[in-house]
């Protein structure tokens, strides 16, 4: 069974948030606090916070920004993940990743569907890796960001978590850029 390994040090890892809306600012924001207010109390460290508009370019240029930044180690999203003309998250960050995991998006449907029945599917969560930084895209509601990190993110984003989490992956995500000996 999952479980949380208390002989091993927890490692607090750097998240930076991005909100994707044409209309959210930061006083009103509340799919973007729920996230911060989260990744605090678990002890991580914000490590960056925006808001860029519904423009798949944008926001692919604010992804390979933090991608870049070596003090960043996740980006979790929120908003324009539906099926709307104007949600082009999914599209955006699958111009930057190198691998995806589609598990994530399985999972967080799967845990969805047991709160709001069938209109899960709706949701276009996503979640890859690239440049050595995980992404994660969650709907832009309060509640789905609750669900996303409360159910899956916590966990995965705890050195401790057994019997595997992201965080013990971290140093390996670059590997396949070592040059063999």
């Amino acid at each position: 069974m999952p479980r949380i390994d208390e002989t091993r040090p927890f490692l607090a890892v750097n998240i930076a948030v991005l909100t994707v809306s044409d209309t959210r600012e930061m006083a009103d924001d509340k799919s973007g606090q729920t996230l911060v207010d989260r990744i605090a109390a678990a002890g991580h460290r914000v490590a960056a916070r925006a808001i860029v508009r519904d423009d798949a370019g944008a926001i692919a240029d604010q992804l390979r920004r933090w991608i870049a930044d070596s003090a960043i180690d996740v980006v979790i999203s929120t908003g324009g993940t539906g099926v709307t003309g104007r949600d082009v998250t999914p599209e955006a960050f699958e111009q930057v990743f190198e691998k995806s995991i589609p598990g994530f998006g399985e999972l967080f449907r799967w845990l969805s569907y047991q709160k709001v029945g069938t209109s899960t599917i709706q949701s276009r969560a996503v979640a890859g890796v690239a440049g050595g930084t995980y992404l994660f895209a969650l709907p832009g509601s309060p509640g789905a960001c609750k669900d996303a990190w409360d159910d899956i993110l916590v966990h995965q984003l705890d050195n401790r978590h057994r019997p595997c989490n992201f965080v013990e992956l971290m140093p390996r995500l670059q590997e396949h850029l070592k040059k063999p000996a």
